[in-house]
């Protein structure tokens, strides 16, 4: 893409702008504000120089080999092969940094994992699939802090959701909500018959920065004994939480031994659950002129299959199969997850060259 030099230009008068009214302003909400901004812009400012740097070089080396020095036209030559191979790199590093992006990148999040059709098997999978999610954490370095938990009969989960903690995990994660379906012959099978069973995972941003009100008079908390694994583990008092948001009909629980703690967790959910009804509201309305499957956040939507006997992965968004399944569920998810942050990418820097029209 070739990036039009006003549009250069703009983004290093408001770099130097804010620069400036920083150094004049005494007002502490403005400061804070400019210093966001700043901080921001600053890695675009920084790209868009080197690529203007770039693009001044070249009439200068081509003056050079015009000259047809023996030391110097050769040399000049060379350096301007090398300069317009990388120029384009620098120039759609600058691109993505100017097309439209997700403000939740950098969120923490919201994981959530619900057995779908499938029985225990769904449970089950539902299981896998949480602990392929907090291998992947791990790997990330980010922090899973388990706030509900309803267990299936045979292993696994009804339903499980957690804090996922850390630098950029909904802009890595959130490609993960939708259907996910498992094909493969269950434990139980005595006939090894594959079955087919799903379930589905929601990934909402924490809110941040960003006032989600939330009165009195529309939620009704409930206090209700936690189930437990038996044993010195069960719940002896009634501290699990159940809050109820009336008008929205959202429901989140959360079930740790403090129901102090559990109140703050379930509040916090809901926030996040009303923060992204919101996003979806809005995105809906921004998707009116264009389907996008990569991102859409659709949860009905089939996003992707885990082939055991074959021992593939298909993303149908991509059309993308990894054959690595057993490595996959250990939370060696990092070239599915890169190849959607690539059609994400792809897709808004089309966005970025429509507008630029």
């Amino acid at each position: 893409m070739r990036l039009p030099q006003q549009k250069l230009d703009q983004v290093l008068d408001r770099f130097k702008m804010i620069e400036a009214r920083m150094g004049a302003v005494t007002d502490g909400t403005e400061i804070v504000k400019l210093s966001k901004e700043h901080a921001e812009l600053k890695p675009v400012a920084e790209a868009v120089e080197r690529v203007l740097k770039a693009r001044s070089q070249v009439p200068e080396l081509e003056e050079l080999i015009a000259l047809k020095d023996p030391e110097l036209s050769p040399l000049a030559e060379d350096e301007l092969q090398e300069l317009k191979a990388s120029l384009p790199e620098l120039e759609r590093g600058v691109a993505l940094l100017l097309a439209p992006k997700d403000k939740d990148e950098n969120a923490s999040a919201i994981l959530e994992v619900r057995a779908g059709t499938g029985g225990d098997e769904a449970a089950i999978f539902a299981g896998d699939l949480f602990r392929m999610y907090s291998r992947y954490a791990v790997t990330q370095g980010w922090r899973v802090e388990i706030d509900s938990i309803s267990e299936g009969d045979a292993g696994g989960y009804k339903e499980i959701i957690a804090s996922v903690t850390g630098d950029g995990v909904f802009g890595k994660m959130k490609f993960e909500s939708g259907v996910h379906r498992v094909q493969r012959v269950p434990a139980t099978e005595t006939q090894g018959r594959i079955h087919t069973s799903a379930a589905t995972v929601a990934v909402l941003p924490e809110a941040q920065d960003v006032e989600i009100e939330i009165l009195d008079k529309d939620i009704r908390i409930d206090t209700y004994r936690a189930s437990g694994s038996g044993g010195q583990h069960v719940n002896k008092t009634d501290s699990a939480v159940r809050i109820t948001h009336m008008p929205s009909g959202i429901v989140v629980t959360s079930s740790e031994k403090s129901q102090h703690m559990n109140r703050a967790i379930a509040m916090r959910n809901l926030k996040a659950r009303l923060y992204d009804q919101q996003r979806q509201a809005l995105d809906t309305a921004r998707s009116d002129a264009r389907k996008s499957q990569v991102g859409s956040g659709d949860r009905s939507e089939r996003i992707r299959t885990y082939n055991y006997p074959q021992g593939r992965i298909t993303d149908h968004r991509i059309n993308l199969t990894i054959y690595n399944l057993p490595q996959f569920m250990e939370g060696d998810m990092a070239s599915m997850i890169n190849a959607l942050i690539a059609e994400d990418q792809a897709e808004r820097l089309a966005m970025l060259e429509d507008e630029m029209g």
